[in-house]
């Protein structure tokens, strides 16, 4: 099945397509405090969410990137609804095959997509670069709420070290000459209603489809992820943005 329709399906109810719910993606915009005239970069942003509440509050100008072609599409619908008259450039292309002028704009951001840059750290150090001195970086990553068990990391296929804690995914900012501004988690509500909005959309998606010949894989992906979250990931994985200044 093709890795952006599968994305598609499941996140077809989501308004974040991150563990966060909408009033604490309004909180940290809300602190982003950007100058008026400001420019602000969103790589791997879906369905533009972040882009464009950003936009809307501080009346800047912004660049997302996304290499889903149905999310892109969709947050093309959005702009164009919520925020027509901004300066907006929305790509279609793989986030890390940017080329955008470096230290040129107010913010960089990445959520929830690490693993265009290779990990924490790579994006920390991508977004740094075109973030402008003094401006603004703001990454969304997972940590590990505790150790994970070794049957969990068996089953799912991740590593230990593909992951930091909260406290090693703030310091790995601050190793890299960033100064942490503000660090913001997803509670067991927001990582509950991100999971089971793609039980429902899969389930709702399968009835509707049933001649769809991806549907048997699109509902073993979806049930292993479920046994997966339900198992042992809702104890131990959590998810934060976290916020830096250059």
């Amino acid at each position: 099945m093709d890795t952006w329709t599968f994305y598609a399906i499941t996140h077809r109810d989501h308004v974040v397509c991150n563990p966060l719910g909408l009033a604490k993606l309004d909180e940290m915009v809300g602190l982003l405090d950007l100058p008026a005239g400001g420019r602000i970069l969103d790589i791997a942003c879906g369905k533009g969410e972040l882009l464009i509440r950003t936009v809307a509050r501080y009346g800047v100008s912004a660049v997302g990137v996304d290499i889903s072609p149905p999310f892109v599409s969709e947050l093309r619908e959005r702009v164009a609804a919520r925020i027509p008259d901004a300066a907006t450039e929305l790509l279609e292309m793989d986030g890390a095959a940017y080329d955008g002028e470096p230290a040129s704009f107010d913010l960089a951001a990445c959520l929830g997509a690490s693993w265009t840059f290779g990990g924490h750290a790579g994006t920390l150090l991508a977004l740094a670069r075109w973030a402008r001195p003094a401006g603004q970086v703001l990454v969304g990553e997972p940590f590990w709420r505790r150790e994970p068990d070794p049957a969990y990391l068996a089953w799912s296929g991740l590593t230990r070290e593909q992951f930091g804690t909260h406290a090693e995914n703030a310091e790995a900012g601050v190793a890299l000459g960033l100064a942490p501004l503000y660090a913001l988690a997803g509670d067991e509500d927001d990582f509950d209603r991100y999971e089971a909005l793609q039980w429902r959309a899969t389930e709702r998606y399968a009835r509707a489809h049933a001649d769809d010949p991806d549907v048997p894989e699109l509902l073993d992906r979806v049930a292993r992820a479920r046994h997966e979250y339900l198992g042992w990931g809702r104890e131990t994985l959590g998810w934060s943005l976290y916020l830096f200044r250059r």
